[in-house]
């Protein structure tokens, strides 16, 4: 196809940085650039780095975008600036609260998709448009910013982890691609990356992935190996949870819940709060929100608090944890975390014990929210199942896999699960 002269692209020699091999296509002219598959692959940490070298090569308009951006905090806005810097360029970018741009006049800019829609398809001159988490994005979405981006040569890149089968960017960017001999072939670029493209791939991702295929290989596939997933009958919250981006309000009552690790285990501590929502009338809804998570393989006992740190307010709130570990909860109380034992009960004779009575609890709220910061959040509520028959049939028991974040969450919700729910006392309210 005849590529035209304007076009974004630069010659690999022009870029004097270090990537891994599995992205040297970036820098070849094509309308559609999609990298995709399993955690690790570095694929947001080698966009950003191949894009702020471009940006001081040749004067470009880079809008940065996402389905839902509730903040800059929330974009790629951070990891740009940090590359800018790792690369020994920060003489050559200014960098502000919403956007970067460079000594020669190139611009990024960060917009969330669903409620700005609007405002983007009113930008011109945009050369890249970079759809981060391009798993998430809706088919609305794509339906409107794919002519937006319309300047002669503009590229769309997407870099995304495999969600669903069923998802709009699957389907449009791996199920339904042109094939060979069709026009638009040459177009794209699409490629399955995965850990093994990594060769910067850190130890504390390596523990994961190890702990993972031992514990669940066909999770295993889908989370690293970039799978997808067909959704279940069988997932416990399935229709119930939502990962978006949101807010935390400054008056919201915080609930902190942990979930030790034993041998190659997570440590998790889990953050999260409820609301109530008035839609008008006698409508309310009690909805679950989840915003931070810390989570760990292999974390030894001294290394705890320092994860428990990456938890905003987890020294100023009280912690509740498994309490099948009381040497490790005086641990922790000793390294200045307000922290004690959760509820926990059998199940017995007329009773469903702490596990099932805390799903049925979880179950009751109209949503939960999980903010995609919580990425093991995320993909436990994937993959926490009920158990099926060979016939697929789904049964009443619960599979003892996928729940430490979960687990987390039980416990910090503890008093309200084992004496039934009283939404006023439980929002702090008179």
């Amino acid at each position: 196809m005849n590529v035209p002269s304007n076009n974004v692209a630069v010659k690999a020699n022009m870029i004097r940085v270090r990537n891994p091999p599995a992205f040297k296509e970036l820098v070849a002219p094509h309308r559609y650039k999609s990298y995709w598959g399993g955690r690790g692959g570095s694929k947001s940490w080698a966009f950003a780095r191949i894009l702020v070298s471009i940006a001081t090569q040749r004067k470009l308009r880079i809008l940065c975008t996402r389905e839902l951006q509730s903040s800059i905090k929330e974009s790629v806005h951070r990891l740009l600036s940090d590359q800018i810097e790792l690369l020994g360029l920060s003489h050559l970018y200014t960098i502000q609260r919403d956007s970067i741009t460079s000594n020669i006049g190139s611009e990024f800019l960060f917009k969330g998709l669903r409620f700005n829609i609007q405002e983007i398809k009113s930008l011109e001159g945009v050369n890249i448009c970079w759809v981060e988490e391009a798993q998430s994005v809706s088919e609305d979405s794509w339906t409107i910013l794919i002519p937006t981006i319309r300047k002669e040569g503009s590229e769309i890149w997407l870099s995304w982890n495999t969600g669903e089968e069923k998802d709009p960017t699957y389907k449009r960017f791996v199920e339904n691609l042109p094939k060979p001999g069709e026009e638009e072939f040459d177009d794209y670029i699409s490629k399955k990356v995965s850990w093994r493209d990594n060769p910067y791939f850190p130890i504390t991702l390596e523990r994961e992935r190890k702990y993972l295929e031992r514990v669940d290989p066909d999770a295993y596939l889908h989370v690293w190996e970039g799978f997808p997933l067909k959704m279940s009958e069988a997932v416990i919250f399935r229709n119930k949870y939502i990962i978006e981006e949101f807010e935390t309000p400054w008056d919201a009552q915080l609930l902190y819940g942990a979930d030790w690790g034993f041998s190659q285990d997570p440590t998790v501590l889990i953050r999260s709060y409820v609301r109530q929502l008035d839609f008008g009338g006698d409508t309310l809804e009690n909805h679950l929100y989840i915003d931070y998570e810390a989570y760990g393989v292999g974390v030894e006992l001294d290394e705890i608090p320092a994860l428990f740190d990456l938890v905003p307010g987890s020294r100023d709130h009280t912690i509740k944890a498994d309490n099948s570990r009381p040497d490790t909860i005086s641990y922790i109380h000793r390294k200045g975390f307000a922290i004690v034992g959760g509820l926990k009960w059998p199940s017995g004779p007329g009773k469903k014990g702490s596990i099932v009575e805390g799903i049925e609890y979880l179950r009751k709220f109209t949503k939960i929210h999980i903010h995609q910061r919580c990425k093991h959040m995320a993909q436990e509520a994937q993959l926490y199942c009920f158990k099926t028959d060979k016939n697929g049939e789904v049964l009443n028991i619960i599979i003892d896999k996928h729940n430490h974040c979960w687990d987390s969450i039980r416990y910090a919700h503890d008093t309200k699960i084992k004496g039934g729910t009283d939404w006023t006392t439980f929002l702090g309210e008179d």
